[in-house]
């Protein structure tokens, strides 16, 4: 079988195209810059309370990692919740612990408001330890979140994980039952669809060049044109560009590759992931995998840190099938079908930012969570650019860091070195 070097949820679902071209606004209340999902939630709740909006995305609505990811609602941020808590003290913390939960049923609750068919369902995590090691760490977490947040998780350890998973690699584990797996592109493009119905504008190969600013307001140019817009809301994630250079120096745009092996029959699905959970591991070079509703495992990792290339997409395709037999030898002779890569972006001290700098709102440095979170935060970000509270965001409470030295313009230079650095941590955690 021939691998296919696509998204195979873009198989699932016809994903939005260009056409038909709506011509760009000569005036909008909101320019949103990025179709993925914190833009569009975003425009949806703008357009809700009376606001013009217009989308503007350099590729189709929808093409970026909001389409590509796993399809993993999670609770948590990217940074353990001890760490975070270190860093900026445990109310903040506690906002933005509970706010990951909120957000699984801002999902929810747009799902079913707007009639989005993508496979919702509660399925809860699975962090598995690679180590001993990390299941003596997994116990503190589940303790620390029981006694801090009052949130139960469940320890599994490593003679009880066959009721788990279908793997004899893992030290054990921690089940996490709020957590929810959908099919991304159907969400996106059920999210889309709901925009379009709210009245907000949506402009596909719209890339912004330039902006400029002036009293009252942004002039924004665009490959298909100009426009007015009084307010900007940057949301572009990984594609952060030139732009806005501000914000693309504060963001650095990490690759993350999938595989999805052909459908696999029912009672070999079954045996892999029993309770069908969002499963990811302990490492930070780490592998995440889940099935699909076809019963595919779908199976992705850090396999390179470079932005998806051919060639990226090739050799992280061999390197994830070979974790995959590590993790499930019983998959030895399952072909691959599907191999595609996106790029996330990550902040220099991997946490979300909601905030304004130089008059322009920006919502970035989802670092792979932004299934959910990013829904729920577009939303809060809308709200608060029109009730005048971005400042009080918990996710403008902190700086919003560049890297040391200046040493970064938005290109990531350093990113072999940070792929290095994590395979050192690997080894000697």
């Amino acid at each position: 079988m021939t691998i296919k070097e696509k998204v195979y949820w873009h198989d699932t679902v016809e994903m939005p195209t260009a056409e038909p071209m709506n011509d760009l606004p000569s005036k909008v209340d909101l320019a949103v810059l990025g179709g993925g999902i914190p833009g569009l939630a975003a425009a949806l709740q703008m357009a809700r309370r009376g606001v013009s909006v217009a989308v503007l995305e350099s590729e189709t609505i929808g093409w970026g990692a909001s389409s590509r990811n796993g399809g993993m609602a999670l609770t948590g941020l990217k940074l353990d919740a001890e760490l975070v808590e270190a860093r900026y003290g445990r109310d903040l913390t506690r906002q933005l612990f509970e706010d990951s939960l909120a957000s699984l049923t801002t999902v929810e609750q747009i799902i079913t408001q707007e009639h989005i068919d993508c496979g919702f369902a509660r399925t809860g995590h699975l962090l598995v330890a690679n180590k001993p090691a990390h299941f003596t760490l997994l116990q503190h977490e589940a303790d620390w979140y029981a006694h801090h947040f009052n949130h139960e998780t469940r320890l599994i350890p490593r003679n009880e994980l066959a009721s788990e998973i279908g793997s004899q690699v893992y030290f054990g584990g921690l089940v996490d039952e709020t957590s929810a797996s959908l099919n991304p592109a159907q969400y996106v493009v059920g999210l889309t669809k709901a925009v379009e119905r709210s009245g907000a504008l949506l402009c596909p190969k719209a890339w912004v060049t330039q902006i400029e600013k002036f009293t009252g307001g942004f002039k924004l140019k665009t490959q298909r044109g100009e426009l007015i817009a009084n307010q900007v809301l940057v949301t572009t994630g990984g594609y952060t560009g030139a732009a806005t250079p501000q914000l693309r120096r504060r963001i650095i745009p990490i690759g993350s590759y999938i595989i999805a092996t052909q459908a696999l029959p029912e009672r070999l699905a079954q045996s892999l992931i029993p309770h069908r959970r969002m499963v990811f591991d302990y490492k930070h070079y780490l592998n995440y995998f889940r099935l699909s509703a076809d019963n595919r495992l779908v199976f992705g990792g850090r396999a390179a840190f470079f932005p998806e290339t051919r060639s990226s997409i090739r050799t992280s395709a061999n390197i994830l099938r070979r974790e995959m037999i590590h993790v499930y030898p019983q998959l030895m002779d399952v072909e691959v079908e599907y191999a595609w890569g996106g790029t996330l972006d990550f902040a220099f001290d991997q946490m979300p930012h909601a905030g304004q700098l130089e008059g322009i709102y920006y919502l970035l440095g989802f670092a792979g969570h932004g299934v959910a979170l990013g829904t729920h935060l577009g939303i809060k970000m809308a709200d608060a650019i029109l009730d005048g509270t971005v400042k009080e965001l918990p996710y403008n409470a902190y700086a919003f860091p560049t890297a040391p030295l200046g040493l970064y313009n938005g290109k990531p230079w350093f990113l072999p070195l940070i792929g290095l650095w994590h395979r050192i941590l690997d080894w000697i955690h």
